[in-house]
């Protein structure tokens, strides 16, 4: 039974796979905080490894994840809400009732809705949404209704009668996304952060607007536990107060999204000081960061997508 696990599953230049890898370290870290559980890239093709302190099983570790992503995805509540759209005033409530809540699920609550939002960013009264929000109701697609249904693996109405939440919740759906080279084909609901879910209409031969999309549902529901890490902050920016998160910056009039990869083991608390620096303007160097890679934010007709990233600043571990 090894220590170390690669994960085959998760490539270094797709957003939605980065953040399943910082989502499932999230979820694995929650439930078994004892395995001093660490990640780095290696090998070729370049692919994430996971070290723990004990001899594991994959079944062991895909349990415990499951279990983690079960219970940090209780706070994913949001009533009536379908958009990130709150107005000033009930944005500054949820934050508010946030931090009075108890010590434990409440400080998750905290960290979900300030990745999500702050009452000083706004426009027109409501509030600017973390520019990982890329759906506002466009095609009936609402973040988040997702936001909620996905981490807690509820199946989307149009196929309540084909798989329930105990399938979607089951460890085989995290071991689909981690251990496997990804085959789309789960009909449930996406956020938009794989690249290939930019589908237009040059050389395809049927008309898109009509291909519903398959996606990878476990990756889905690790990225979406992964927001809250990516804390967004205000910032002023031509003029205007705009909401920035953790790997995210602006340049030329579009939003980036950068992420490391390194060759080190790092604990979680490491990445997420990796992520800190990644979205200003001198990356984040030393802890093993061998390449930085940059997702463009683009708009396709009335969607938004993100571009397979690019390595942009490459050097040898320190």
């Amino acid at each position: 039974m090894p220590r170390e696990h690669i994960l085959q599953g998760l490539e270094p230049d797709n957003l939605l796979a980065f953040l399943a890898l910082v989502g499932f370290h999230r979820a694995l870290d929650h439930a078994e905080p004892g395995w001093h559980s660490r990640v780095y890239w290696g090998g070729v093709p370049l692919r994430p490894r996971l070290v723990v302190s004990k001899d594991l099983t994959r079944a062991e570790i895909l349990d415990a994840a499951a279990r983690g992503c079960n219970a940090l995805a209780e706070v994913h509540s949001f009533g009536e809400h379908k958009n990130l759209n709150f107005d000033i005033a009930e944005a500054r409530r949820q934050l508010e009732e946030a931090c009075k809540g108890d010590p434990g699920s409440g400080r998750l609550r905290m960290d979900l809705l300030s990745a999500l939002m702050s009452d000083v960013a706004s426009k027109d009264g409501k509030i600017r949404a973390t520019p990982f929000c890329v759906m506002f109701g466009q095609g009936r697609q609402y973040f988040l209704e997702r936001l909620e249904s996905v981490p807690k693996g509820l199946p989307p109405r149009e196929l309540a009668n084909e798989v329930t939440a105990d399938d979607l919740n089951s460890p085989a759906r995290l071991e689909q996304a981690l251990f496997h080279r990804w085959v789309r084909q789960d009909r449930t609901q996406s956020f938009r952060w794989d690249p290939l879910e930019d589908r237009r209409y040059a050389l395809r031969f049927e008309d898109p607007s009509d291909d519903k999309g398959l996606t990878v549902h476990g990756a889905n529901r690790l990225a979406s536990l992964a927001l809250p890490l990516l804390t967004a902050v205000p910032r002023r920016e031509r003029g205007e107060v705009r909401l920035f998160a953790l790997t995210t910056s602006w340049d030329s009039g579009s939003v980036i999204v950068s992420w490391p990869v390194w060759s080190r083991p790092a604990s979680l608390k490491a990445v997420v000081k990796m992520l800190a620096g990644c979205g200003i303007s001198k990356p984040c160097g030393g802890l093993g960061v061998i390449a930085i890679y940059r997702s463009e934010r683009i708009s396709v007709g009335k969607y938004i997508n993100f571009t397979r990233a690019v390595p942009v600043e490459v050097g040898q571990p320190a």
